[in-house]
């Protein structure tokens, strides 16, 4: 079933010619792009499953209280197996306006058994620099549950330990990307590549004339823009959306040891080459045989060692590759000789080894 699916996927890749795609699916404006954001906070209202008077809690709780103007007394400590201390997470969007809402993930430090009808008390979100963006409260949303028997057992369904607040934080802090005012607004591809770099490069100047666009290396092109942000997101939408035609990506084969998954793209070639694959089958087989004297014959029984060994070689003939051959074509062989995909990796590696392998052989 396996090779067969490669075969119908290498069939695929072998008639479909390259189809245009919009710049946009290439990468990116520099600077236009998610931050991360992080919170330190405590979650309350637990129904016993806290985190049952760790240090920290305890610490945590005493500064949440202190935002109230309500000091705990020296020497008491509060019991919190209802309260668990937490590390926020969230992204930023570009552009995010204050006021707009963000999802959060709402994630357990210390051993609390489960945050599942949790409540996060207020908490700021802040990003790398220090700053705060974010504020982020309210209810928690737990997929997992855990439960525990008398005698010590117990059961855990995917991760009680871990939730999610739908729209729990609230953007308090535009985050400036400066694509308004910056000299030039940068397009990054998401994978370096020159001819596609070149090309996205000469549709930009075809539609906003010579000298607009210049390709900087493997990976950004500079694009001129007149001032105003309102021009510059004109014309940043008309350049997302321009069509172009990547470059073939390099020749590569990805072979995954463990699972034995191996993807050739459609690039690979190999050259002429000879391959013979066969099996080497070593039996051996025991079969004692007891040998028992006759009566009053001052014999005594004993067992006789038989043993019979066999060697199976499965008789398979060489294959001969012809010159570059395609995808489909090596598939089409290696299906051929019957290769499993633990064969086709060492296959793989002894072509790649002498040579006839016109590819990089990436082992995962």
């Amino acid at each position: 079933m396996i090779r067969l699916l490669i075969a119908f996927v290498a069939a695929l890749l072998a008639v479909q010619p390259a189809a245009a795609q919009r710049v946009k699916d290439l990468g990116a404006f520099q600077g236009i792009r998610s931050n991360q954001l992080t919170g330190y906070g405590v979650v309350v209202g637990l129904p016993g499953t806290g985190d049952d008077n760790l240090e920290y809690t305890v610490q945590s709780m005493k500064g949440v209280a202190s935002r109230f103007g309500f000091q705990l007394p020296p020497g008491v400590s509060p019991g919190l197996k209802n309260a668990a201390v937490v590390m926020i997470t969230a992204d930023l969007p570009p552009f995010a306006k204050p006021g707009q809402k963000l999802d959060v993930t709402v994630s357990s430090m210390g051993k609390a058994k489960s945050l599942r009808g949790g409540t996060l008390i207020m908490t700021p979100l802040m990003g790398a620099d220090g700053q705060i963006y974010a504020m982020a409260q309210g209810n928690l949303a737990v997929s997992g549950l855990g439960a525990e028997g008398a005698d010590g057992s117990s059961v855990v369904v995917n991760i009680p330990s871990s939730g999610r607040i739908p729209e729990g934080a609230t953007v308090e802090r535009t985050v400036e990307t400066g694509f308004d005012t910056a000299p030039v607004l940068t397009f990054n591809l998401a994978r370096s590549d020159f001819t596609t770099a070149q090309r996205v490069q000469d549709v930009i100047n075809q539609r906003f004339g010579p000298g607009r666009a210049r390709a900087i290396d493997g990976v950004s092109v500079a694009v001129s823009a007149p001032p105003g942000a309102d021009v510059r997101a004109e014309m940043m939408s008309e350049i997302e959306n321009l069509p172009v035609e990547a470059a073939e990506a390099p020749a590569r084969v990805i072979v995954n040891a463990r699972t034995g998954t191996v993807v050739i793209n459609s690039a690979v070639r190999v050259s002429p080459a000879a391959i013979t694959h066969g099996k080497l089958t070593v039996r051996i087989e025991e079969a004692p045989r007891v040998s028992q004297p006759a009566p009053f014959s001052q014999g005594q029984t004993t067992t006789e060692q038989r043993s019979a060994i066999g060697v199976d070689e499965e008789k398979r003939p060489m294959f001969l590759f012809e010159p570059g051959p395609k995808l489909a074509d090596v598939v089409k062989a290696v299906n051929a000789i019957g290769a499993s995909p633990a064969d086709l990796v060492a296959i793989l590696e002894a072509l790649k080894e002498a040579g006839a392998l016109k590819a990089e052989l990436i082992v995962l």
